[in-house]
């Protein structure tokens, strides 16, 4: 193919590289994470441990697979598609194992898990009209979340049960407030979209 005078060849990286082999791993993990998590009903505290380490790892490799991807330049398809698979299939089959177990209630599920699908399907919708930013609160909500889930996901006892229900409220908290947020800023961004349109229909 002819190159144009002044057009830069640019190079796409190859899927084959280490963010997409970490978010692969993260995907791997997910049924391996599901069985220790629902194993003998979740009353096996070694089971318990496992997929406490699991859900651990797999934390990290979704913190180090976009960095290096940003880092590096090896932003790829794949990777913009099976990472917020993989984060999400994570969480709701965290959250949902839990309250089957009885660990943590439905309504917390239902909340949390709607509002991501709620944005998912907002996101789309105004994805012809702009990109809407993660924000500083949308980063302390995922922080609260994976940090809630792993408290519940350790066998505590006695007092130490309040910890992971504090931190979960947080979360929920967090969740709803990020949520409308990110509902408005879609709607300025639709605003913005529809503004520029007349305008250019007036020129």
């Amino acid at each position: 193919m002819t190159q144009l005078p002044g057009q830069e060849q640019v190079d796409k990286p190859s899927n084959w590289n280490v963010p997409n082999a970490l978010t692969s791993l993260r995907l791997l993990l997910v049924p391996v994470f599901g069985y220790f998590l629902l194993a003998q009903s979740g009353q096996n505290e070694t089971y318990r441990l496992i997929a406490a380490g699991i859900f651990v790892i797999a934390s990290i490799t979704d913190y180090f697979d976009g960095y290096l991807a940003r880092r590096n330049n090896l932003v790829t398809s794949f990777g913009k598609i099976a990472d917020p698979i993989a984060d999400k299939a994570l969480t709701g089959l965290a959250l949902i194992g839990m309250s089957i177990l009885a660990i943590l209630p439905w309504w917390v599920t239902i909340v949390i898990l709607g509002r991501e699908l709620l944005v998912t399907l907002i996101r789309f919708a105004v994805i012809k009209d702009g990109v809407i930013p993660a924000s500083r609160g949308g980063k302390a909500k995922t922080v609260s979340q994976m940090l809630a889930i792993l408290l519940y996901l350790l066998p505590l006892s006695g007092y130490w049960l309040i910890l992971p229900a504090v931190v979960m409220g947080i979360a929920v908290v967090l969740t709803v407030v990020t949520g409308i947020d990110y509902v408005a800023r879609a709607l300025s961004v639709r605003r913005g979209a529809q503004l520029r349109r007349e305008a250019f229909d007036e020129n």
